[in-house]
C-alpha cells in the first residue's frame, strides 16, 4: 500500500477517535456537573467555572491533537 494512502487513514482514524474522546470527555463532564448541582443547588455557580475550564481544557487537547492528524495528512 502506498505510504501517502496510509498517512491520509492514519489521519482519518486519529481524526475520528479526536472527536469521539473529545464528545465522551464533555459529557462525562458535564453529567457530573449537572449531578453535583442537582445534590447542591448553592454551588451552582463554583461548579459551573470549575466545568467551563476542564471542557476548554478538553477542547485544547482535541484541537491539538486534531492539528497532529492534519499535519500527518499532509506529510
Amino acid at each position: 500500500m502506498d505510504p501517502k494512502a496510509l498517512a491520509f487513514l492514519a489521519a482519518g482514524l486519529g481524526a475520528a477517535g479526536v472527536t469521539f474522546g473529545a464528545a465522551y470527555g464533555i459529557s462525562k463532564l458535564a453529567s457530573a456537573a449537572i449531578s453535583g448541582i442537582a445534590r447542591q443547588p448553592e454551588a451552582a455557580g463554583d461548579i459551573r467555572g470549575a466545568m467551563i475550564i476542564t471542557a476548554g481544557m478538553i477542547e485544547g487537547v482535541a484541537l491539538f491533537a486534531a492539528a497532529i492528524c492534519i499535519m500527518l495528512a499532509f506529510k
